[in-house]
């Protein structure tokens, strides 16, 4: 599709629609924000590719994904999410994740596109076009046909999913599953969240005291908003390393900063004005210092006990253990129990359905209330509790 004529069609067949599935292709290693070289569309009668670079203005077709009155089906959608966002201002209301669903309903999480189509429909698809260069015109049949593969069985697979959900009671925990992922790709856009997000994640930052931290922390949101503003990848603009160097010697002047090898000058002032800002935080603004584990040995034995629990339990109802709870999960529980106090708030397992459906077996084999055997080695989940 390359005119705004047939873009005007497409947008006319999808007004009628009440499920379409979405997929996108794009490219983003080049630029902050991803560049969108291709949408995918499905309907129950009818698929469309989109090309963003040729169609014309797409608001009439954002619009219409956003509209409350439509489900829109995807596959491991943070990305579709966020291009929804960006080009609508808002997000889907009513979303579907064909990854998601999938997990609560026993099969693997994360499971890819092609698993889960082998799986539910028994189709083969070709993976030859999945680094292929999108932004190049014209494209060439292989690439329209694994375009059109991408989402060719949204819809059935979605079909077969959502009626598994209804049959095990399931629909409202794809609900709040389908909600938190949405949070957690369209998070708000606030210092405080942008920071306590990403800038942790920095190598090399364990051995700073927490002034020093703050310089880090100052310089990396600096960063990300010119990254931002110039539409390019962050980490190219000033490196990582150089941010935890430049913490370490804590320079007090620009010139300092200019003097550090790979700091390109355009860069120096915007630093210098993050550290600055640093300098002028009240102690208890700084980052706290992350302490490392140091748990007693048998904490990790009853983790072990309990992932093992899990598992089994996971296996017996039809979940998929990894959409369940983490390791840190588990840990944050023993430690809780413990140190008689309550898990932490960010803990999955006190959220939604798995804390009535989930976390009372857990705790009952933790506090003693129920003892674990081994009952049908053959069976997938050969433990019993008692």
């Amino acid at each position: 599709m390359a005119d705004p004529s047939a873009l005007a069609e497409c947008c006319a067949h999808l007004e009628k629609a009440a499920v379409v599935g979405l997929d996108t292709e794009f490219v983003g290693e080049d630029t902050y924000e991803p560049e969108l070289c291709l949408i995918q569309i499905a309907t129950s009668d009818a698929l469309f590719l989109i090309d963003p670079l040729s169609s014309g203005p797409l608001d009439a077709f954002w619009k219409l994904l956003v509209d409350p009155s439509r489900t829109v089906v995807v596959h491991a959608g943070r990305e579709e999410m966020r291009l929804c966002r960006r080009y609508s201002g808002i997000a889907p209301k009513h979303w579907f994740d064909l990854q998601i669903a999938a997990g609560l309903v026993g099969l693997a999480f994360p499971l890819g596109h092609g698993p889960l189509v082998f799986q539910m429909v028994g189709k083969q698809l070709s993976k030859k076009e999945t680094l292929t260069e999108w932004r190049h015109r014209p494209l060439s049949p292989a690439q329209l046909n694994y375009a059109f593969d991408d989402v060719r069985y949204l819809l059935p697979i979605w079909h077969r999913l959502d009626l598994r959900l209804t049959e095990l009671g399931r629909r409202e925990w794809a609900a709040q599953e389908f909600a938190r992922f949405s949070a957690l790709a369209l998070p708000e856009l606030t210092r405080e969240r942008a920071a306590l997000d990403k800038w942790r994640k920095i190598k090399g930052t364990g051995t700073l005291d927490r002034r020093r931290l703050a310089l880090v922390r100052e310089m990396f949101l600096a960063r990300e908003a010119i990254a931002a503003q110039m539409n390019r990848p962050a980490r190219v603009l000033v490196r990582d390393d150089l941010l935890v160097e430049l913490a370490r010697r804590n320079p007090k002047s620009p010139q300092e900063i200019q003097a550090t090898r790979g700091m390109a000058k355009r860069f120096v002032q915007p630093m210098w004005d993050a550290i600055e800002h640093a300098r002028t935080l009240a102690p208890e603004q700084l980052p706290r210092i992350m302490e490392r584990d140091q748990d007693r040995p048998q904490v990790a034995v009853v983790v072990n006990l309990l992932g093992a629990i899990l598992n089994d339990f996971c296996a017996r109802e039809k979940l998929a253990v990894s959409l369940t709870a983490t390791v840190g999960d588990l840990k944050d529980l023993v430690r809780a129990r413990m140190q008689n106090v309550s898990p932490s708030e960010t803990n999955l397992l006190l959220t939604g359905w798995r804390r009535g459906f989930v976390l009372p077996n857990l705790l009952d084999v933790l506090e003693g209330k129920r003892a674990v055997r081994i009952g049908n080695l053959q069976a997938e989940s050969p433990f019993v509790l008692e």
